[in-house]
């Protein structure tokens, strides 16, 4: 569900609404044609049971749409709001020294991802290898013009995160 709802629902010929939202319904019937058995109630246990909480159903129950991280373009409308003083991002070894010299990109995906705990950015750097906490003035960022918003999941959004609003943990 990740990669269609997130990165590629043409894979299986679907589309997104500018939203990212599309029918459950439609979903599980292009998945199933695609050869990936899938049910209602297969897909409410994945986005009950989704450690990251990476799928929100509308109030409806009618539509789905991944929280956040995608590749593909889609405005999730979520309001600009204040963050916390400090956010964090957890990244491995490998590539701290880039990010110091040039800040946090979006890279493949549409904006950059935030912790509001060190925990859960340590959870995300491990992914990648040796995990390396960075701390994001992100208030000061915020009272300088840039833009934050919480997906659903309680991720933070950003476009970028310039160099000098970094610190190692």
């Amino acid at each position: 569900m990740s990669f269609v709802l997130r990165h590629k629902p043409d894979a299986i010929g679907l589309t997104l609404d500018p939203q990212g939202w599309t029918s459950i319904d439609e979903l599980i019937a292009k998945s199933n044609a695609a050869g990936t058995r899938l049910s209602r109630e297969d897909l409410l246990h994945v986005v009950e049971t989704s450690d990251k909480k990476r799928f929100s159903v509308s109030a409806d129950g009618l539509r789905i749409r991944a929280a956040q991280g995608h590749s593909v373009a889609v405005e999730l409308g979520s309001p600009a709001q204040e963050p916390p003083t400090t956010l964090y991002h957890g990244t491995a070894t490998r590539f701290v020294d880039s990010i110091l010299s040039e800040g946090l990109k979006s890279q493949a995906r549409q904006q950059v991802h935030l912790s509001a705990d060190e925990a859960t950015a340590r959870c995300v750097g491990q992914r990648h290898g040796q995990p390396v906490i960075l701390k994001i003035e992100a208030l000061r960022m915020h009272a300088q013009g840039f833009k934050f918003y919480c997906a659903d999941n309680g991720v933070w959004l950003t476009d970028q995160v310039p160099p000098e609003f970094l610190t190692p943990s």
